[in-house]
């Protein structure tokens, strides 16, 4: 197959290498100069241009208030700046105190096998926890479905994310397969409500779906053992 070489640079260091696919993910930049946001007084990050605001969405700047893509350090997501903006306009009118929780935000990277995640990463976990308070559960694992198309064996990936000790608390959910976005949607809600290890191991899964991998996977990497799957 045909390899692409790429050429980058990087603080004046330049490099290259081949790869076989090459994913350009620009990102985007908050358009807020001509906004004129430094009249009312209002901060915005000297690298990203975009504004900074508490955890109730307020700026330096009294009575104003920004949502979305817009603010420094949150998810640009379409439904996190709906949410956000509801809570807000619920707080403003004076019925609920209630503050947007940007920890639990699942997403999806809509790739031809999805990527989709919930929760705390296994890095941001082990930084939170040490590596002694977290135990992470993993598996690759073949759909059913690709069976007789005959793609490859274990080309999917889980990994579930647990405090280790005390509750066992699920931090974080990740897969790498068909459908993952749907699935990960349903994890979200088991982790708003505080599930653990023991509810994962105690809920029977679908069969033959991938989401049932998720309830399956028993093998932690603290093990050292084989998280491919054999058979179905």
């Amino acid at each position: 197959a045909r390899r692409l070489r790429v050429t980058w640079d990087i603080d004046g260091v330049e490099a290259s290498d081949e790869f076989d696919t090459v994913l350009v993910a620009v990102g985007r930049d908050a358009q807020t100069v001509g906004l004129r946001l430094d009249l009312p007084g209002v901060a915005l990050d000297a690298r990203t241009g975009k504004v900074v605001a508490d955890e109730a969405e307020r700026t330096s700047a009294p009575h104003v208030y920004a949502i979305g893509d817009v603010l420094h350090g949150r998810p640009e997501l379409t439904p996190v700046a709906i949410q956000a903006g509801k809570l807000l306009a619920r707080r403003l009118c004076g019925v609920s105190d209630e503050r947007m929780d940007y920890d639990g935000v699942p997403t999806t990277v809509f790739t031809p096998v999805e990527y989709a995640c919930v929760g705390a990463s296994e890095e941001e976990a082990t930084r939170a926890l040490g590596e002694e308070g977290v135990e992470v559960r993993h598996s690759f694992f073949r759909p059913l479905e690709w069976a007789l198309p005959h793609r490859p064996d274990n080309a999917c990936y889980l990994k579930v994310i647990f405090e280790r000790g005390g509750r066992e608390r699920a931090l974080g959910v990740h897969l790498c397969g068909p459908s993952a976005g749907e699935v990960v949607q349903g994890f979200a809600l088991a982790l708003k409500a505080g599930c653990t290890a023991r509810h994962f191991e105690q809920t029977v899964g679908i069969h033959p779906t991938c989401a049932e991998e998720l309830v399956a996977a028993s093998v932690t990497k603290r093990s050292g053992a084989d998280p491919h799957k054999r058979g179905c």
